[in-house]
Order: structure tokens, then C-alpha cells, then sequence
């Protein structure tokens, strides 16, 4: 998703962090369902490093959720319904469940490289703009640069534990 345009109101502003909110809400329900989807032999021979990487991605994606829907509430902006965005949400990132651990580590590595493009476009579209949020810019600019160094850093673990199984 490139966001291609500075962003110049509240309203912009407010609806591109609740597709941030939604984002999270798919990371966090894949990385979710991949563990859930396994039998009791796949869990056994899972690799304790890939459950740790799921885990985490669930802890991380709740918590990245919770701060930008923080900074949401804070806005004086009038937000679209999260159902619709959702909608939009699932439609351009939800793909059908991997068939094995590479699978899994692939699409994880995906959800985290989609995670942290959206975050650096939205960074990039708001540094490009000199519109007045009813929300101080450096924080929110400073939440989204710590989200995306997260995401960053999640694109890193999983390259390392795909590296690991070769």
C-alpha cells in the first residue's frame, strides 16, 4: 500500500491510523490462527523459535494496536467505522493459511514487510505535509517511527530463523 500523498487533514489522518489499527488486528489474527491451526504432532515438531516468533508477533501486534488507537482517541476528527476499513483491510492482505513451516515463516515475513511499508509511507506522508493535526505531529510521528522500527526488527527475526532452517 503506497500512500502516494502527504496527508493533509485530521480525517485523513485519523483513517490512516485506524487502517493501521486493522492492519495490526491481521498480523495479530494470522500469526494467531497459524498457531491454533496445528495439530498436536505439528505443534510437537514446531521449532521453538518459530512459536516464540509467532507469540511475539501477537504480543507486539496487540501492543502496536493499543498505541495507535490511543493516539485515534486523542484526535479531534471524525474517524470511519472500523468495520468498513476492516473490510478493505482483510480484502487486500488476507491470504489462505500456509501448508508448512516455510509456508508459515514466509507468510509471517510477509505480514511484517506489509507492517512496516505502511508505516514507512505514513511516516513519509505526513513529513511531506505542513498541515495541522489536532494532534501533536511529533508524537505521533515518534509512535509511528517506533512501531515501524519494531516492524523493522520482526522482518530481521524472521529472515534469521528462515536462514536457520536451511
Amino acid at each position: 500500500m503506497s500512500l502516494g500523498q502527504r496527508v493533509s487533514s485530521d480525517h485523513q489522518l485519523a483513517r490512516l491510523l485506524q487502517i493501521g489499527v486493522v492492519l495490526e488486528e491481521v498480523v495479530e489474527a494470522r500469526a494467531h490462527s497459524h498457531l491454533e491451526s496445528l495439530s498436536p504432532d505439528e505443534r510437537a515438531a514446531l521449532d521453538d523459535s518459530i512459536e516464540d516468533l509467532l507469540e511475539h508477533a501477537v504480543e507486539e501486534s496487540e501492543d502496536h494496536r493499543k498505541r495507535l488507537e490511543a493516539l485515534v482517541d486523542e484526535m479531534d476528527a471524525e474517524t470511519v467505522s472500523y468495520d468498513e476499513i476492516e473490510v478493505l483491510v482483510r480484502e487486500h492482505y488476507a491470504q489462505n493459511q500456509p501448508e508448512d513451516f516455510d509456508g508459515l515463516l514466509y507468510d509471517q515475513l510477509c505480514n511484517e514487510e506489509t507492517a512496516y511499508k505502511f508505516y514507512d509511507d505514513l511516516i513519509e506522508a505526513i513529513e511531506a505535509s505542513d498541515a495541522t493535526y489536532s494532534i501533536e505531529r511529533e508524537r505521533v510521528l515518534s509512535t509511528l517511527r517506533e512501531i515501524r522500527a519494531e516492524e523493522e526488527a520482526g522482518v530481521e527475526d524472521v529472515t534469521r530463523v528462515m536462514e536457520e532452517r536451511k
